[in-house]
C-alpha cells in the first residue's frame, strides 16, 4: 500500500468506520434513557460526563486548555448547536417515534451539511447529488407515512417527532460546517470539543431546570451504563474521530456515514423495539438508503489518471 493509501486508511477510513458503528448503536441506547428521567436531564448528565473526560484528555495529551476570548462566541455557537439544540431535539423526538425512524430521518444530515458547506465554505455540490437526495427524501416520506399509520400516539405526535428530528439535523449541520472554517480550524480538535461540550452542557442544564425542574435520577445500572457509553464512546471518542475527518474531507463527505447509520439503527429497532416491516416501509427504506448512496457516489472526487509514460 502506498504512503497516500496508508494515510487515507489511518486518517479517514478507520475513524469513519469506528464513529459510524458507534453512532449506529446510540439510537437504541438513547431510547432506553427516556423514562423516569426527563430527556433534558439525560442530555445534561451525558455532556457533563463527556466534558470532564474531554478536559482530562486535553490535559493528558498536553494540549492547551484555553481558547482566545475572540473565539468564544463562535465556539459557544457551535457547542450549543451541536450539544444542546441537536441532542435535546433528538432525545425528545424519541418520545414520539421509533429510534430507527429518527436515525433514518437523521441520515439526511448530509444535505444541510453539503448546502451549508456550499454557502460557508464554497464547496459546491453536484446536481446529481441534489437529485439523488430528493429521491432519498421521498423514501423518508414513505417511512414517515408508515410511522403515521402504525403509531398509536396519533398524527400530531409523529409530526412532532419528525419536526424535532429536523431541528436536530439543522443544529448538527450548523456546528459541523462552522467548526471547519478557517476561524476555528486553528483550535486543536480536543480543546475545541472540550469547550463546545462544556458550553453545551451549561445550556443543557439551564434548559433542564427551566423545563423539567430539579434534577432527577434513575437508579437502574442499565441507565448509568448507557449514559457512560453515550458520554465516552458516542461523544468523546466518536466526535474526536469525526471532526478531524470533517476538516480533512469536508462536511458533506464526512456525513457519508449517515447512509450506514440507519441500516444499523433500523436493524436494532427491529430486534429490540419490535419494529414491523411492511411493503411501504421497505420501499421507503430502499429509496432513502439507495438515494443517499447514489448521492454519495455523485460526490466522490475524480481520481486523476496517471501521466502517460
Amino acid at each position: 500500500m502506498s504512503e497516500t493509501g496508508r494515510g487515507t486508511l489511518r486518517e479517514v477510513l478507520l475513524p469513519f468506520t469506528v464513529y459510524t458503528l458507534i453512532w449506529g448503536s446510540t439510537w437504541i441506547v438513547i431510547r432506553d434513557q427516556i423514562g423516569s428521567v426527563p430527556p433534558q436531564w439525560s442530555v445534561t448528565y451525558r455532556f457533563l460526563i463527556a466534558t470532564a473526560a474531554m478536559f482530562a484528555l486535553v490535559r493528558l495529551k498536553g494540549l492547551p486548555l484555553g481558547i482566545a476570548r475572540s473565539d468564544l462566541p463562535t465556539v459557544a455557537l457551535i457547542g450549543v448547536a451541536q450539544f444542546s439544540v441537536n441532542f435535546n431535539a433528538v432525545y425528545i423526538a424519541e418520545h414520539f417515534i421509533t429510534s430507527g425512524l429518527v436515525a433514518t430521518v437523521f441520515a439526511m444530515l448530509l444535505v444541510p451539511n453539503s448546502l451549508l458547506a456550499w454557502a460557508i465554505l464554497g464547496q459546491r455540490p453536484q446536481g446529481r447529488f441534489l437529485a439523488c437526495s430528493a429521491v432519498a427524501l421521498v423514501g423518508i416520506g414513505l417511512l414517515s407515512l408508515q410511522e403515521l399509520e402504525r403509531s398509536t400516539a396519533g398524527t400530531s405526535a409523529v409530526l412532532i417527532g419528525l419536526g424535532l428530528t429536523v431541528v436536530g439535523i439543522l443544529g448538527a449541520a450548523l456546528s459541523n460546517v462552522v467548526q471547519a472554517t478557517d476561524r476555528i480550524r486553528h483550535i486543536p480538535i480536543h480543546t475545541l470539543l472540550a469547550w463546545m461540550m462544556a458550553l453545551g452542557a451549561l445550556v443543557d442544564g439551564a434548559i433542564a431546570l427551566a423545563v423539567a425542574g430539579p434534577p432527577r435520577f434513575d437508579p437502574r445500572p442499565g441507565y448509568w451504563a448507557g449514559l457512560v457509553y453515550l458520554a465516552l464512546a458516542a461523544s468523546v471518542l466518536a466526535f474526536s474521530l469525526y471532526f478531524p475527518v470533517v476538516r480533512k474531507i469536508g462536511p458533506g463527505k464526512a456525513a457519508y456515514s449517515s447512509a450506514l447509520v440507519p441500516i444499523i439503527a433500523m436493524a436494532l429497532s427491529t430486534l429490540l423495539e419490535g419494529y414491523r416491516w411492511t411493503g411501504l416501509s421497505i420501499a421507503g427504506a430502499v429509496l432513502a438508503i439507495g438515494g443517499i448512496l447514489a448521492a454519495l457516489s455523485a460526490r466522490r472526487p475524480r481520481v486523476p489518471e496517471p501521466p502517460a509514460d
